[in-house]
């Protein structure tokens, strides 16, 4: 992991939590849960780059598919 990734993986948990009215150890247990947080990790180098609205539309399509019942 490089300098610029956990800055990024905290900004969006932060962001997710946000949208979803969740506090930051709830968003955190969800996307951790749900595999949203392996996805940012795996493909840090293209999600980074999209903007954080885009990123969170992301984790919520990928913990959907991992059992997430958010929406």
């Amino acid at each position: 992991m490089n300098k610029y990734e956990i800055p990024f993986l905290t900004a969006a948990i932060r962001a997710f939590g946000q949208r979803f009215a969740m506090s930051l150890q709830d968003s955190f247990h969800y996307l951790h849960e749900h595999k949203g947080l392996a996805f940012l990790i795996e493909f840090y180098d293209v999600e980074h780059l999209q903007s954080m609205e885009e990123t969170v539309d992301d984790l919520l399509v990928i913990c959907q598919k991992h059992g997430g019942t958010l929406a």
